[in-house]
């Protein structure tokens, strides 16, 4: 199993967080088998992409809320790492109390 669940929606609370705030949040290596995607679908042509990360960030975006760390953002990168055998990621992760 390459991730912890899959959901359809977030579960946690509204952050409001902007791109530019989440910029300003170090990344940090987070195990791919702890995080639950927000996202059931991916769009086949931004994992094979070669500058998938060329208009956003590039690191992906895990909010963790009550024990659980969601994958909100960056499905496609987390993706491509499992597939090249990565159990890692390095992620901005926001903590939500």
């Amino acid at each position: 199993m390459i991730f912890k669940a899959v959901l359809g929606d977030r579960p946690y609370p509204p952050h409001g967080l902007s791109l530019r705030e989440w910029a300003e949040i170090p990344p940090r290596q987070v195990r791919l088998d702890q995080l639950t995607t927000t996202k059931r679908e991916l769009a086949l042509d931004k994992l094979l992409a070669e500058d998938s990360t060329f208009y956003g960030d590039l690191f992906p975006h895990v909010v963790e809320w009550n024990g659980g760390m969601y994958l909100e953002d960056g499905l496609h990168r987390a993706l491509r790492a499992a597939l090249q055998q990565r159990t890692q990621i390095h992620a901005r992760v926001l903590v939500l109390s």
